[in-house]
């Protein structure tokens, strides 16, 4: 396989973990926002808290891996992305600063006001950054970046039918994500009552995105024809078909309690939609600029990939281990105290 579609391929694994990882924390932090007054929405907020306090900052590894390889794998569409759509990217990185910063504040006040306060910009920054970044998404999809530096215009290429669907769409799927997760999570330390608390929560989300999907289908189809086309009867369309049948299937999944399979078949619908939509639009990456225009030389690929190939010994299982360890050392002790009631 020629090195520019390795490297797209790389690089669009590392947003599909974003996406699953990443998009699950900000999750958390919608349902955050909506888990009632401070005292009866405590041990929601108290599950939320304990399931990405250990790998927040961790997943963010994801996105910084994407942003880097982007600027060294096809440096012209990283150029044009960043000054045409520089406004809602920096209202992202804004969000995920002010985000990091709250849930750690929160953490160390001991006053009610103090901690209403970085509740409050910790939740509020959960809901406005992925919806920031899914407004980017919607500009690449419909076409209104061009390439070149500042090319496109600054409001309008993110501020449109497709991008405002998509913001909305990232928003709903990361709650739906993190509600799915945190079901098996208080399932684990032994809290029934709030597994099904969390269990209708993704219900409900979920039913809500298949509903947002179903009509960005439609803004597709008036807004951005191409991709509606290819998602709809062109090469995309499998993987389209594939991310409906396991979102149906993890609705049945979540209706019969089995919170362990329903992580997989939910992280398949959303990697699904998120493949098909890469598929749909390769090999253009911008209007009239395909990935061969784009791309790095050959010998600034392959050094890339050299250098993600040995990262990668270190990261992936270093990640693997944070998980792992997470979730058996802090959850264990919390079963234990339940079982002793």
């Amino acid at each position: 396989m020629p090195l520019p579609e390795i490297m797209l391929g790389v690089l669009w694994v590392g947003l599909t973990a974003y996406v699953l990882f990443g998009g699950a924390d900000f999750g958390g932090g919608v349902w955050d926002l909506l888990a009632g007054r401070a005292e009866g929405g405590r041990p929601r907020r108290d599950l939320i808290e304990h399931s990405i306090g250990p790998v927040w900052e961790a997943n963010h590894v994801w996105l910084i891996f994407v942003i880097v390889l982007m600027w060294t794998g096809i440096p012209p569409v990283f150029a044009a992305l960043s000054s045409t759509l520089y406004i809602p990217l920096t209202l992202a990185a804004l969000g995920i600063i002010a985000r990091g910063a709250a849930f750690a504040f929160r953490k160390v006040s001991t006053e009610l006001p103090q901690r209403r306060l970085f509740g409050a910009a910790f939740a509020f920054s959960s809901v406005a950054t992925p919806f920031f970044l899914g407004t980017v998404a919607g500009a690449i999809a419909s076409r209104r970046v061009p390439a070149g530096i500042a090319k496109g215009d600054l409001v309008t290429s993110w501020v449109n039918p497709t991008s405002v669907v998509a913001g909305v769409m990232a928003v709903g799927t990361a709650a739906y994500l993190a509600a799915v997760f945190l079901t098996r999570d208080a399932q684990r330390v032994g809290d029934e009552r709030l597994a099904e608390d969390f269990r209708r929560r993704a219900l409900g989300c979920g039913i809500v995105v298949g509903v947002l999907s179903a009509a960005g289908l439609a803004v597709l189809a008036w807004d951005a024809p191409r991709l509606f086309a290819e998602l709809t009867s062109g090469r995309a369309l499998p993987l389209l078909v594939l991310s409906v049948a396991a979102g149906l299937l993890s609705l049945v999944l979540l209706w019969r309690r089995a919170y362990v399979a329903v992580r997989l078949t939910a992280a398949l619908a959303v990697a699904g939609l998120l493949w098909g939509w890469g598929v749909g639009q390769y090999p253009e990456l911008l209007p009239g600029v395909t990935l061969r225009d784009a791309a790095a030389t050959d010998s600034v690929l392959a050094a890339s990939l050299g250098a993600l190939a040995v990262g990668a010994l270190l990261l992936v299982p270093s990640l693997w281990w944070l998980y792992a360890t997470f979730q058996r050392e802090h959850t264990a002790p919390a079963a234990r105290e339940h079982d002793r009631r």
